[in-house]
């Protein structure tokens, strides 16, 4: 496989209606599909743009109050018609995508819904993360790890071209154990697909958003390419999302960031995997990957 040393990723923010039925999902998927090509294309003369993502329930969020009803009104198999139509246009401009998430139905799980997102790359489907850790009690979705022979992995991370790639959704990000699950699994990217609501956006006092993506990426001495919704509260009520995406460097420094507030964006920074190849061999300090330790608690 070729690789790619430098290049930029974009973070792409949302302000749109939720979807009430699986039938208009195909209009947001041609919406982000443009946004691709305004990130590939718009900054061609620049740099190349070879990594873009989405936010969480850019296809469609659990707004009703029962499994049966997600199931029958949003719910979608994966692989799918989107999936199919993001693979074309990664493979025609040599990019990768981390869709926005799927209430995803899937006939090995019958009767469970997950919240779930696809890393797609030029030569189609690459990995598919399941939200571990849904967001109680307002979330239906499943997490995998609850379900009795499971036997995929819970925290995949890709190994692309552009480097090694792990996802993690939302709320799974509040917990340090499970996205240390991708950097100890080699992940040199980490995305971040979210739909992270007021108050806990990027304004002081509650700016948990923007704390605990630098905290993930310097603990774990990753990049971070988090994508949030921006959606008004007429669009997405019970809630309005405070956007905010961002892109973070291995030492926790915001190299870009949105505006607060419900508005589209996309905002590029660049990620240099040659850097952080070199700062993970060459440091002896601060190195948390390799200064970690095994702690138990001791028998009472």
């Amino acid at each position: 496989m070729s690789t790619t040393d430098r290049y930029y990723a974009a973070a792409c923010q949302l302000d749109m209606p939720n979807p009430a039925h699986r039938g208009e999902i195909a209009e947001r998927v041609e919406r982000m599909l443009d946004a691709v090509e305004y990130a590939v294309a718009g900054y061609e003369p620049f740099f190349d743009v070879r990594l873009v993502v989405f936010p969480e329930f850019a296809h469609g969020a659990p707004i009703y109050p029962t499994v049966d009803e997600l199931l029958d009104r949003l719910a979608v198999p994966i692989p799918n018609e989107h999936t199919d139509r993001y693979a074309a246009k990664a493979k025609a401009l040599g990019v990768y995508i981390q869709t926005g998430t799927f209430l995803e139905s899937d006939p090995r799980w019958p009767g469970h819904v997950f919240n779930t997102t696809c890393l797609i790359g030029p030569d189609g489907m690459v990995s598919r993360y399941r939200k571990v850790y849904p967001w109680i009690p307002w979330e239906l979705h499943t997490s995998p790890a609850d379900l009795d022979g499971y036997d995929e992995p819970l925290f995949p991370v890709a190994d692309t071209e552009i480097g090694r790639i792990g996802t993690a959704i939302c709320y799974d990000w509040l917990f340090p154990e499970a996205i240390r699950q991708l950097a100890l699994g080699g992940a040199e990217v980490l995305v971040r697909v979210s739909a992270y609501m007021d108050p806990w956006g990027t304004t002081a006092p509650m700016d948990w958003w923007t704390l605990v993506n630098r905290v993930r990426a310097l603990e774990n001495m990753a990049y971070v390419v988090a994508a949030n919704q921006a959606a008004s509260l007429g669009h997405y009520p019970p809630f309005s999302w405070p956007g905010g995406s961002m892109i973070i460097d291995y030492d926790g420094r915001i190299l870009a960031q949105a505006d607060p507030g419900p508005v589209e964006k996309i905002v590029v920074a660049p990620i240099d995997l040659a850097a952080l190849r070199a700062e993970r061999g060459r440091r002896r300090g601060h190195h948390m990957l390799h200064h970690g330790r095994r702690i138990t608690r001791p028998s009472p």
